[in-house]
């Protein structure tokens, strides 16, 4: 069953934090590797997304809508750069914690903001019909957008949507050869 806009946003953060906590927490590099891969997905999927579905609906419906979904995509721009550097990096490279250390000082107060201001007031002018249809709409885009970070990519719909398209069959076949987390270690 699918929630509000503001739910399977909240969700996808939730996920990502846990995978931050199981790599910072883990002194198993097949570990780290797994959820490394899981959080690299699901923050890439996130991000992408939110520019796609989100971001527009604030231009739409909200009065400074377009400054804050221009401020997001900002962000979200320093955040892939991070992802970009981070999802390469083997665990056992000194700089490994530090950099995911560094992507999350970037990404928690966004997510924190985005979660508490930007899409509460969307919440206000939405219907709950128009907010749980937003909800499908963002989850069913993650589907299809890339799993990797690619911060050259355009973050406005149309060329966003475009490149992404492209990119995301490379990033799925890559996934098939990338070690992931058993469904029993995924807990959010």
């Amino acid at each position: 069953m699918t929630g509000h806009i503001v739910d399977t946003v909240r969700e996808d953060h939730n996920e990502i934090q846990a995978c931050y906590g199981r790599i910072v927490s883990s002194a198993d590099r097949q570990e780290q590797i797994r959820f490394q891969n899981l959080f690299t997905w699901a923050l890439a999927r996130n991000t992408v997304g939110k520019e796609l579905v989100v971001y527009p609906a604030y231009e739409k419906h909200l009065s400074a809508g377009a400054a804050t979904a221009e401020k997001r995509r900002k962000q979200n721009h320093a955040v892939k750069e991070h992802l970009k550097k981070f999802q390469t990096l083997d665990p056992i490279n000194p700089t490994f914690i530090p950099t995911i250390k560094g992507l999350m000082e970037v990404l928690s107060p966004q997510m924190r903001e985005e979660e508490n201001s930007d899409l509460v007031d969307l919440e206000q002018v939405l219907s709950d019909h128009d907010s749980i249809s937003l909800s499908k709409s963002f989850n069913r885009t993650k589907i299809f957008m890339p799993s990797r970070a690619h911060p050259s990519a355009p973050s406005k719909p149309p060329f966003e949507t475009v490149v992404g398209l492209l990119t995301a069959p490379i990033d799925q076949l890559g996934d098939l050869f990338r070690k992931w987390p058993h469904e029993k270690d995924v807990q959010t």
